[in-house]
């Protein structure tokens, strides 16, 4: 496993992570999440994503008693939660980043978590209706009480990171380290291009998801939808357009040659693809059995063998 840093901060996460999305409560009980989990964190994985909405607060207490299970020691896994949706219906706990609102969600996420702090918080989205220094300065201070070690964004504009930035900076209050944003070989522009002078400039670093594609890029949509698949759960129908509109079709079938040019999966190339960006740090990978989590880890065999030319060629295909 390699381990980058995360942007200009000194943490280093593994370049390959495991995340809840989805899969947590909804395919995995405490108990094969702790399967998932072990067999991630044996393959090297030592960062783990997490969101205060992903399954009503449910994920991150699923996560919190198998890390319990597993005994893992502090100091050996980094652990994330996001915080913007809400889990309470009113004009202070849903969509919005409000000092009120961030400092008792981070508590709440902890208590869930079972944890004394975060490794990360985002700002899951962001929140037009609230100044950004307000958020700025909650989520410095929710670091300077403990709850949290480092704090970042997740879909953001690249002006609105950039001013969070220069606003933390004037004030000496810490400044957000990371973004996370979709990334895959169907969606590109923001990380490749909109985000591109930040990671210079302020040191951004980004921990992204959807390598996959929500599947389309595993190949598995190509005949329709799967029974047991993501897009055949309650609550997720709105991917069922996307995933089986088949105008894709052309551009997966010549993905597919190149995949078994590697003796890989589509899956495995699409993630190593990813990882091959070196503006990302990390790519969060998702998995409902152990099998499928030991599968993406093989992508780190494909990643060795991505060069230059290589990744190029893929990006051509989807271009």
């Amino acid at each position: 496993m390699e381990y980058r840093r995360l942007g200009d901060a000194g943490l280093k996460v593994s370049v390959l992570s495991f995340g809840s999305w989805v899969t947590f409560k909804d395919q995995l009980d405490v108990d094969k999440a702790v399967d998932c989990m072990a067999a991630a964190f044996d393959a090297g994985v030592n960062f783990f994503d997490n969101a205060e909405a992903y399954a009503g607060g449910e994920s991150e207490r699923i996560m919190g008693d198998a890390i319990r299970k597993l005994g893992w020691r502090r100091d050996e896994y980094v652990v994330s939660s996001k915080f913007f949706w809400g889990l309470h219906d009113g004009p202070n706990t849903r969509r919005t980043l409000n000092r009120k609102y961030l400092l008792e969600a981070i508590d709440a996420s902890l208590d869930r978590f079972g944890l004394e702090h975060l490794d990360l918080i985002y700002c899951h989205r962001a929140d037009p209706d609230t100044p950004i220094e307000e958020t700025v300065r909650a989520m410095s201070d929710a670091i300077d009480r403990g709850k949290a070690l480092y704090w970042g964004t997740s879909e953001w504009a690249a002006d609105e990171i950039r001013a969070a930035w220069q606003i933390a900076d004037r004030n000496g209050w810490h400044k957000p380290v990371v973004e996370q944003p979709q990334y895959n070989l169907l969606h590109r522009t923001r990380v490749e291009k909109e985000y591109a002078r930040l990671y210079e400039d302020i040191g951004l670093g980004t921990t992204i998801w959807s390598p996959l594609g929500s599947g389309l890029l595993t190949g598995k949509y190509l005949d329709g939808i799967p029974e047991g698949s993501r897009a055949s759960l309650p609550g997720y129908e709105f991917l069922k357009d996307r995933l089986s509109d088949g105008r894709y079709n052309d551009a997966l079938h010549d993905f597919k040659q190149v995949a078994d040019e590697f003796d890989a999966t589509m899956a495995q190339l699409a993630i190593a693809w990813c990882a091959a960006n070196p503006d990302v740090s990390t790519v969060i990978t998702g998995a409902s059995r152990v099998e499928q989590v030991e599968e993406n880890m093989r992508a780190l065999d494909v990643l060795e063998q991505l060069d230059d030319d290589a990744v190029d060629r893929i990006s051509e295909i989807f271009a």
